[in-house]
């Protein structure tokens, strides 16, 4: 029989190479704040985002792609279409492919929430932009 220790460090190791496969966490950082990968696979990136208080990411769609945002802390603003609605902590939203979309931080502490995107192709490039405050170019 292994002992309590064998054990615990036999799980330590399953569990430290399970979290490595198909862990990215690459940090950019954008003039709203920043997104940090989690993770990416066939169909599917897990992203962390923060977002400054006071600011707000384009108005955009995806061709290719839908998301699922998942508030962990602070206030977002969400802008799906035509609809706004406000969520905070422990509150999610989903954007089609094809919708006009828009993720503000109203509130006075940074926004953090966690996007699942799925969809064929996840690039950074299929990002169609109809407005920006930040002057960047429509697909970039």
């Amino acid at each position: 029989m292994a002992s309590s220790q064998e054990a615990q460090q036999v799980t330590t190791v399953a569990l430290a190479n399970s979290v490595a496969i198909g862990t990215i966490a690459s940090t950019e950082l954008r003039p709203w704040g920043s997104f940090t990968i989690l993770e990416e696979g066939r169909g599917y990136k897990i992203k962390r985002i923060e977002v400054k208080p006071g600011h707000r990411l384009s108005l955009q769609m995806h061709h290719h792609r839908s998301e699922h945002w998942i508030v962990v802390s602070g206030t977002a603003k969400v802008t799906c279409n035509e609809v706004e609605s406000i969520l905070h902590a422990n509150q999610s939203t989903y954007v089609p492919q094809c919708t006009r979309h828009r993720l503000e931080n109203p509130g006075v502490i940074p926004l953090v929430l966690i996007e699942v995107q799925n969809g064929e192709y996840l690039g950074e490039d299929d990002i169609i932009r109809f407005q920006d405050d930040y002057a960047r170019t429509p697909a970039s």
